[in-house]
């Protein structure tokens, strides 16, 4: 009785670590998954061809910026792609969980 009792607490234990685990890992999703679409609206601008790469790279800091991800102005790469800009941003978010800090490894990319 006292080993299943035990092994309850532990199923308990474990599976509430993994809930804390998923609710703090979640807003980082999220807010990559805005950023993500922030980027193709940026890159598919009707006048975006016509601005000069570094308005697009600075447009894009500041979509990164107002979600409060953690990106540099050198982790995105503007590119021409004909009628549209290719973009790609490289970037690292910290999350620390109660006992554990992980590094989560964010790319995204847009016009293709």
């Amino acid at each position: 009785m006292l080993t299943s009792c035990l092994r309850i607490g532990a199923a308990v234990v474990i599976l509430a670590g993994l809930a804390v685990s998923a609710v703090l890992m979640l807003p980082p999703y999220y807010r990559n998954f805005e950023f993500q679409r922030r980027l193709e609206r940026l890159a598919h601008q009707s006048d975006a061809a016509t601005q000069p790469a570094e308005v697009v790279r600075t447009q894009a800091l500041s979509a990164a910026a107002e979600l409060g991800l953690p990106v540099r102005s050198d982790q995105i790469a503007v590119e021409r792609a004909g009628e549209r800009y290719r973009l790609r941003v490289l970037y690292v978010r910290r999350v620390d969980l109660l006992i554990y800090t992980v590094d989560l490894h964010f790319r995204s990319s847009t016009g293709n």
